[in-house]
């Protein structure tokens, strides 16, 4: 059973798979933090002044105090329920980012897989009954 799971661990897929996903994380965290923090807010600033973070839509009113809130931050504080439009905007942001890095990504690591061409195979030798019957044909005509 130990060795099995050991096999099965050192593996290249399962080792491969691991490191990909503590990557992929770390990358998610990146996107994250480019998209929150270096293109919404000039993005917002040219809307405006927008925060897109703070672009909500108040359902129900909290039960400490009554609405209009001024950021999502009072309105969550006051326990009101809110639909999220500005961090739902932020996330599909990022993950067009991420999506189109990693088809960036695997379109590249595809290209460098992909083997060159062959050299075309050399032709088969001449069988050696053809090469008698032409060299039978050659005496005769002599």
């Amino acid at each position: 059973m130990f060795q099995g799971f050991k096999e099965f661990i050192v593996k290249g897929n399962a080792f491969d798979l691991a490191v990909g996903v503590i990557i992929g994380g770390a990358f998610g965290a990146m996107a994250g933090s480019f998209v929150s923090d270096i293109m919404m807010p000039p993005l917002g600033l040219i809307m405006g002044g927008t925060d897109f973070s703070n672009i909500f839509v108040t359902l129900k009113d909290g039960a400490t105090a009554a609405g209009p809130y001024a950021t999502l931050a009072a309105a969550k504080d006051a326990g009101a329920t809110t639909l999220n439009i500005g961090a739902f905007l932020n996330t599909l942001v990022n993950l067009v980012i991420v999506g189109f890095v990693v088809f960036m990504l695997v379109k590249g690591v595809n290209a460098a897989r992909t083997p060159a061409p062959a050299a075309p195979a050399a032709p088969p030798p001449t069988p050696e009954d053809v090469i008698l019957l032409r060299e039978i044909r050659d005496a005769l005509k002599k």
